[in-house]
């Protein structure tokens, strides 16, 4: 896997799109946004419903936001997965926690809960690690999603997190196949937010492995992957950089509606 050369949007400096060619001769686009931790303050954000995050961010005046975790679909969330229904519940899915204090969320299945990464954020300080690893009551923001991806700047392998044995929460296992994907990660210094096109004869997406290759070639030291598919959806600048896709390769204009996101805000 290469990473090519990449392009910066003059008028988002902190924005660049490149190209990630792949073993097997496919490609993709893969959108970076960057930010400095002097200089922004990471807050987990609840969205009214469901709402696509470009228009969330254009009606508050965001201009730098990323999707956040995962959302149930369908109207059962005592059951802990889908409903046959298909129609959305937007309940999120795994642990949120806003100023310290929790959002009605629906947890994830035993014994996965514990395990799964996230991403906690109080001040100035961001640090994405399993569940296990950080504190019961967090003070800030804390938002879990997962698998970790990178940790202490190497790719983690292997599904200790249990997303192919706990898929009955999901669509599907979120784990296999190349599609659309976002991730967060952090280096000490910066912020760096990604999301990666695909479900298009241009654009392969990324699997999981991928991914997290990607997030270290960027120099994350730890990141955790995010919502998908349809959900990919990265703000810069206060414009939706990558191209949604529902699984069928049909183009989500403005992007798919979606529970949470995280929000870069100027310190």
């Amino acid at each position: 896997m290469r990473l090519r050369e990449s392009l910066r949007d003059p008028r988002s400096p902190s924005t660049r799109t490149m190209r990630v060619l792949l073993a097997d001769g496919r490609g993709t686009t893969v959108h970076v946004a960057e930010h400095d931790l002097r200089d922004v303050r990471l807050r987990v954000r609840r969205l009214p419903g469901l709402t696509p995050l470009e228009a969330w961010c254009r009606t508050h005046d965001v201009a730098d936001a990323l999707v956040g975790g995962f959302y149930l679909r369908g109207s059962f969330p005592e059951e802990g997965r889908a409903a046959a229904t298909g129609v959305l519940d937007g309940l999120p899915l795994g642990e949120l926690r806003i100023d310290g204090a929790p959002v009605r969320s629906v947890p994830f299945l035993d014994p996965w809960g514990s395990r799964r990464a996230c991403v906690h954020a109080a001040g100035g300080a961001v640090r994405i690690a399993r569940r296990h690893d950080l504190p019961d009551a967090p003070a800030g923001d804390l938002l879990q999603a997962g698998p970790l991806l990178v940790r202490d700047g190497v790719p983690v392998s292997g599904d200790d997190e249990g997303f192919s044995a706990g898929s009955s929460q999901f669509d599907s296992d979120i784990t296999a196949g190349r599609h659309p994907r976002a991730a967060l990660g952090v280096d000490g210094d910066r912020l760096i937010a990604v999301a990666c096109d695909g479900r298009d004869d241009d654009e392969a997406g990324l699997d999981v492995g991928e991914l997290a290759r990607v997030m270290a070639e960027l120099g994350a030291r730890e990141a955790l992957n995010l919502d998908g598919g349809g959900s990919t959806a990265l703000v810069a600048g206060g414009r939706l950089r990558n191209v949604a896709r529902e699984a069928h390769g049909v183009p989500l204009p403005g992007g798919r509606a979606i529970a949470t996101a995280l929000e870069f805000r100027p310190a």
